[in-house]
C-alpha cells in the first residue's frame, strides 16, 4: 500500500517539515556525489553502529574502536536521521513525512514539532541499538523519526482518510482508507517483523531497522499529547467543521 495524500487541511505552512525534507534530500545528494571509498568512510562516521555503544561487543573486532570522544557516540544519533541508503529508501521516507508531517506540525507549532521529531528519532535509534547490540552494520535513515510522526498522527487523526494506491492483481486501485487502519496495519507489520528478527539478526547482517520503527512509533504516541498546543480542542473542532460542512 502506497499512501498518496490525506484529507486533513493544514492551516499553516509547514516550514519545519519542508525544511526537514530538503535537508534529507540535500544530504542524500551529497552522499551520491561521493566516490565509494569516501562514501563508506562517511557512513561509518555519521551513521549509527550499535556495537560501538557496547564496549564488550567490540572485543576482537579489527579496525573498530570505541570513539574516545563522547561526541563520536552522540553525533551519529542525530546525523543518521538525515542519511539514506538509496533513492527508494529516501523516496519512501519523504513521501510519508510529506503526507503526515504537516498536520502534526500544524497541531504543535513549528518549534515544538522540530523537538518532537528529533526526540522521536533519538528514541527510535535507542530502541534499535538495544535490540541489535552486537551489530556492526551502520544504521541510517529518517524512518525512526517519521515513525514517531505516524504514531502521533494515529492518535490525533484516527478518522482521517488517506488516499492509498493498492495493487490488486495486475490493476492499481486508489482507495480512501481510514488512518487508524492504514497506520495500524503498518505498525503491526513492523512489530511482527521486529519480533521475528530478535535473536536471528547477527552482527554481520544488515536489513530493516524494525525496532527503530517500533520504538519511534510508540514514542510518537507517548509524546504527541505533551507537545500539541493548548488551543488543540478549538483547532480540532475547526478541522471537523471543515470536513463536514
Amino acid at each position: 500500500m502506497i499512501p498518496i495524500r490525506d484529507d486533513i487541511p493544514s492551516r499553516s505552512y509547514p516550514f519545519v517539515n519542508v525544511t526537514l525534507i530538503a535537508i534529507n534530500v540535500l544530504m542524500f545528494l551529497f552522499q551520491f556525489s561521493l566516490d565509494p571509498e569516501h562514501l563508506e568512510l562517511f557512513v561509518n562516521d555519521f551513521a549509527v553502529v550499535p556495537a560501538r555503544y557496547f564496549a564488550s561487543s567490540l572485543s576482537g573486532v579489527g579496525g573498530m574502536n570505541v570513539p574516545p570522544d563522547p561526541m563520536g557516540l552522540a553525533l551519529p544519533i542525530f546525523t543518521a536521521m538525515f542519511l539514506h541508503g538509496g533513492w527508494m529508501h529516501l523516496g519512501g521516507n519523504m513521501l510519508y513525512l510529506w503526507i503526515f508531517g504537516d498536520n502534526i506540525e500544524d497541531r504543535m507549532g513549528h518549534a515544538r514539532y522540530l523537538v518532537f521529531y528529533l526526540l522521536c528519532g533519538v528514541l527510535a535509534t535507542a530502541a534499535h541499538i538495544f535490540t541489535n547490540a552486537d551489530s556492526r552494520v551502520p544504521s541510517l535513515g529518517a524512518s525512526g523519526a517519521i515513525a514517531g510522526v505516524l504514531g502521533g498522527y494515529l492518535l490525533l487523526y484516527p478518522h482521517a482518510r488517506v488516499v492509498t494506491l493498492i495493487p490488486i492483481f495486475i490493476f492499481l486501485q486508489f482507495v480512501r482508507i481510514p488512518a487508524v487502519i492504514l497506520l495500524g496495519f503498518w505498525f503491526l507489520q513492523q512489530f511482527f517483523a521486529g519480533a521475528a528478527s530478535l535473536g536471528v539478526h547477527s552482527a554481520q547482517t544488515g536489513g530493516v531497522a524494525w525496532w527503530a520503527h517500533i520504538g519511534g512509533f510508540v514514542a510518537g504516541m507517548m509524546l504527541v499529547h505533551l507537545f500539541k498546543r493548548s488551543d488543540d480542542q478549538t483547532y480540532a473542532r475547526e478541522i471537523w467543521w471543515d470536513r463536514h460542512r
